[in-house]
């Protein structure tokens, strides 16, 4: 229940058009009891927005415009669309009596019967267009199929029985083909979920294994796999170890060893070995169906082409339509020319003026896009990320698990206060395992220390950027970086020559100190990922330039620059710093941000384009994130920037396409050179063009 209402998601099978949308707008939007109406035409559903209680009032205005609504499950899912296929054989039956229609006519046989074989040739193919047809006028909309149910009729009013015949059947027979091609990338996505076993095998309460449908397994539950299997909902492993193929989320091949401890998630492929895993998610809330809803509620949200086209063709429809009335009146009554002849050109222009290939165009273009873009480990939240990552200036990129594995070692141990060297490991060890920071992790791990061992700490608190602080045995301690010993006013010469030389190196130093003096130095480095180097280069050679944001020191940060290729490096950036640097960087153009932590969100946020690295299993990141790579491969920035710029051409190709066909056969009937035949092939030839111009973008 939302405050302005109930929210009710309703698909409907026969919307996956824009004309569905116009006539189910203007039935819907009049209604005191809808407040507002979300179309998502790729999936079929529509989501209202109603008064409590108005629901049925709503379905039943559905119903009258002779669709069929169905309302989710009891789980609050709707189920997968399915369309009855319709029955070939009355329209393979049209065809060859509209054809016989034309024999009569070229034989000169009698016309009773050119018109009797055209008029069954109609009936057959065209009653589902006029049914259509007729709702649309009744509504006062003028789309596709009323303008085709009045062209056709007006053909057979001046005698034009064979060509009124094949018309409608070319254009029934076109709007399957268009129909088949956009269940295409309509099922693009959806049809990752058929990678999903329908049962596991969960383990019984007496011990035993027996096969369970998924969607009946709830979270705690214990579940098998053998190899080969498919992995059937997200877990974590609790005995056995084996290797996974995680392609269906990650979008690479390569196996990834997993042992106990580790997540698994649903649809991925069990290469070897055989395992036991804790089911951690619900079958409708794997990562797996995360991403698939998320790339499905991208399909519904207009990306900037998509919107100007839907607002070109709202005025587009009604001028021609106009056109066509005055060009079948004004010839005759003013230049004394012949009224069939000028009708006939009217009823062609009629059939030109439908723009359903010029909308369609856009989002069969986009989904094709998300779609590609998912199959590969790029999650993008929205049609609106995937055309403006072409216009990518800059590129800001965090480098803690971004540009480096995230896994720092201890390199360096030095005392500095002359104190027992056990004892400060032990504190710092103490400290760092309170956090989650990889470098503090480094260090935690250095010093090899049981659980039981650590210190008690208390009042233990983060410092974004700096470092954590805890008491310890009544004494307040700090284990933190360069700009933290600064602040705390214990920075001396001697140190300061020493930080600075570890510092050049590449190497991040973290001090452990009390309220009086430092005690010891920790260093950690970190090693840069080979992949880092490559998307860098590929960044680069799409014109992209760099610049690496971090919270450790300059000297660090340029260490790692110089390694990777980064154009710019930025040190002792505290969550505020990266803000102000994304800021700054907008006046060249748009700025994407790369990072993983919650010291990025900020700056994520800002950028025109945040990109969220190793989202795999991540709710936040999958919801959040403009774009989320479910793995930690930078590479797929430039993939993506590339993907954003093939998805622009086909756009522009897809625009050219609709309206320059159109064009050309709009002079050829004004010159009266122009025939319903040709004009039923401008119409859907232009549809079936774009569609499969758009799909191109699933092989990218």
């Amino acid at each position: 229940m939302l405050a302005e209402g109930v929210r009710t998601p309703i698909r409907i099978m026969q919307m996956d058009c824009p004309t569905e949308e116009v006539l189910i707008r203007k039935k819907l939007g009049g209604m005191d009891t809808v407040k507002s109406l979300e179309f998502n035409l790729m999936q079929r559903v529509l989501t209202v927005v109603h008064t409590p209680g108005s629901l049925e009032s709503v379905l039943e205005a559905v119903r009258t415009l002779g669709f069929t609504p169905e309302l989710p499950d009891t789980r609050g899912q709707l189920r997968a669309g399915r369309e009855t296929a319709k029955p070939w054989w009355p329209l393979a039956l049209a065809g060859v009596t509209a054809l016989m229609s034309e024999v009569a006519g070229w034989m000169a046989l009698p016309a009773w019967l050119a018109a009797s074989l055209g008029i069954l040739a109609v009936a057959l193919s065209g009653v589902t267009t006029y049914k259509k047809g007729w709702l649309a006028i009744r509504n006062g909309n003028l789309n596709i199929n009323a303008l085709m149910s009045i062209a056709v009729t007006g053909a057979l009013a001046l005698g034009q029985w064979p060509e009124a015949a094949m018309v409608m059947v070319l254009f029934t027979i076109a709007e399957r083909i268009e129909a088949r091609s956009l269940d295409r990338a309509r099922n693009a996505i959806a049809g990752l979920l058929k990678l999903v076993p329908e049962t596991v095998t969960v383990q019984q309460e007496d011990g035993s294994w027996q096969e369970v449908a998924a969607d009946a397994v709830t979270v705690g539950r214990v579940v098998r796999v053998r190899p080969g299997e498919r992995i059937g909902l997200d877990g974590e492993i609790v005995s056995g170890r084996s290797s996974i193929n995680q392609a269906p989320i990650t979008g690479e091949s390569l196996p990834v060893d997993k042992i106990e401890g580790d997540a698994v998630f649903a649809g991925t492929i069990n290469e070897a070995g055989s395992f036991a895993y804790r089911v951690t998610a619900a079958a409708s809330n794997t990562t797996l169906a995360r991403i698939i809803h998320a790339v499905e509620e991208a399909q519904g949200a207009k990306a900037p082409t998509q919107r100007f086209v839907d607002r070109f063709a709202h005025i587009y429809t009604p001028v021609v339509f106009a056109g066509a009335l005055l060009l079948a009146i004004l010839p005759p009554l003013l230049l004394d020319a012949g009224w069939h002849d000028w009708i006939y050109k009217a009823l062609v222009l009629l059939v030109i003026a439908c723009p359903c290939a010029l909308v369609i165009s856009t989002p069969v273009t986009i989904v094709s896009g998300l779609a590609a873009a998912a199959r590969h480990g790029i999650l993008i939240k929205g049609g609106v990320y995937l055309e403006e990552g072409r216009k990518l200036v800059w590129l800001a990129l965090d480098k803690t698990g971004t540009l480096t594995h995230g896994r720092p070692a201890q390199t360096d141990f030095e005392l500095w206060a002359g104190r027992d060297a056990g004892h400060c490991r032990r504190l710092a060890a103490s400290l760092a395992g309170r956090s989650d920071h990889p470098v503090s992790q480094a260090i935690a791990r250095a010093a090899n220390l049981d659980a039981g061992t650590h210190a008690q700490v208390a009042d233990f608190e983060a410092l974004p950027g700096r470092g954590v602080r805890g008491v310890i045995d009544g004494i307040t301690y700090t284990l933190g970086n360069h700009r933290l010993l600064h602040e705390l006013g214990l920075c001396s010469p001697e140190l300061e020559m020493r930080l600075d030389m570890l510092e050049r190196q590449g190497k991040t130093v973290v001090m452990l100190s009390d309220n009086r003096q430092a005690l010891a130095l920790f260093a950690v480095a970190d090693t840069v990922k080979d992949t880092s180097r490559a998307a860098i280069a590929e960044l680069h050679r799409l014109g992209i330039r760099t610049v690496m944001l971090t919270g450790d020191n300059p000297h660090t940060a340029e260490a790692i620059a110089q390694q990777v290729g980064i154009d710019r490096a930025h040190g002792n950036q505290l969550p505020e710093n990266k803000l102000q640097a994304v800021a700054a960087l907008e006046r060249d153009g748009a700025v994407g941000m790369v990072g993983d932590g919650i010291n990025d969100a900020p700056a994520l946020a800002r950028a025109h384009i945040g990109f969220a690295m190793g989202a795999m299993g991540t709710d936040a990141a999958i919801e959040t994130a403009d774009v989320a790579l479910m793995d930690d491969d930078l590479r797929k920035i430039p993939a993506f920037v590339r993907l954003s710029h093939a998805t622009r051409a086909v756009l522009l190709q897809n625009i050219m396409l609709a309206l320059g066909i159109k064009g050309v056969f709009l002079v050829l009937t004004l010159l009266g050179l122009g025939s319903m035949w040709m004009a039923v092939f401008a119409d859907v030839g232009a549809s079936l063009l774009v569609v499969a111009n758009g799909l191109r973008l699933l092989r990218k």
